[in-house]
């Protein structure tokens, strides 16, 4: 049976492009890696932030959608991203959260590891997790982090849903994920070896709120594909778990079909190639606004209509936000 080899990618929705990078290139220290349009709605930018290369499983996106109400996390969603950071950088990163004005919680203990929940300017949900495995992921040496605190990709994924079994027969038999142990409402899947981004957990919530999307919410989680030959492999077993996968479709840097689990979460899978340097070279990427050939010829006019950005700007210090009440 084809396996994924875990996350690729997760996809949020923003109100502010500018403040979009500030906070994740800025005070997260990731790197644009990528900046163009929502292929669907190219008077909309498509933002990618990751590693050194915008390695599979670095990478957070966002479409920042400037009209976008306020968003919230709810049953049959990925409520929670977790980033995946060394286990020495803990008091790196309270400290960085406190002068930058970062609504925190204090440290927990999840599964065995260290977790700071956090929310970005949005008010999505995010976690840092020190994890032994941070350290064999690729960081990104250029930005406002110092290399031996930067982040390392995405950690895991945290799904709501309302019961466990259908989700999990998705996980298990259609991207080939094992179950790996059960906290409190909480079950852990795992691939391969379970390091960083390649961890889903499922915490069952009942009868919580049905999410409302928005600023501040995750649109899709993506999982990778080695291929095209094993994507569409991928694609006709969860056809055989009776989803209803979209035909493969081209977004330039991977190649996505789209599709729900039985909770209601969007899945995507997403191949591995061809990657971020497929219309920029290593140096350049995320310096210029790159367009897939289809809006070239507008080129001119989508310029027009998105607002500029540029690198982030570091805010003053703004005093200490800690709260120990975050939702993870």
């Amino acid at each position: 049976m084809p396996t994924s080899l875990g996350i690729h990618h997760v996809t949020g929705i923003a109100r502010n492009a500018q403040q979009n990078v500030d906070f994740y290139a800025g005070v997260l220290g990731l790197r644009l890696v990528k900046k163009t349009v929502n292929f669907d709605d190219p008077d909309s930018y498509h933002l990618y932030y990751g590693d050194e290369l915008g390695s599979p499983g670095s990478v957070l996106t966002f479409f920042p959608w400037p009209r976008a109400l306020s968003g919230r996390a709810g049953v049959g969603e990925v409520a929670v991203t977790s980033l995946a950071i060394a286990p020495r950088s803990i008091g790196y990163w309270l400290e960085r959260f406190v002068t930058k004005g970062v609504e925190h919680a204090v440290p927990t203990r999840r599964f065995g590891e260290s977790v700071i929940a956090f929310k970005d300017r949005d008010g999505l949900q995010l976690d840092l997790v020190a994890t032994e495995s941070a350290d064999g992921r690729g960081h990104w040496s250029g930005g406002s982090v110092p290399a031996e605190h930067a982040i390392h990709g995405v950690h895991s994924v945290t799904l709501w849903e309302h019961s466990l079994e259908r989700t999990e027969q998705v996980l298990v038999n259609g991207l080939g994920f094992s179950k790996l142990s059960t906290e409190d409402t909480t079950t852990r899947f795992v691939i391969g070896d379970g390091g960083a981004s390649r961890i889903v957990d499922v915490r069952v919530v009942g009868g919580f709120l049905a999410p409302i999307g928005g600023a501040g919410t995750i649109h899709h989680v993506a999982f990778r594909a080695e291929n095209d030959a094993a994507e569409l492999e991928l694609r006709n077993t969860v056809i055989g778990l009776g989803m209803h996968p979209t035909p493969v479709i081209d977004r330039e840097y991977f190649h996505s079909v789209y599709f729900r689990e039985p909770g209601g979460v969007l899945f995507e899978l997403a191949t591995d190639a061809p990657g971020f340097t497929v219309d920029e070279t290593l140096d350049a990427l995320g310096t210029a606004l790159k367009l897939p050939p289809q809006y070239e010829a507008r080129r001119a006019e989508i310029e027009q209509r998105l607002a500029p950005i540029h690198e982030p700007l570091m805010p003053p210090l703004l005093g200490i936000h800690e709260s120990d009440t975050v939702t993870s």
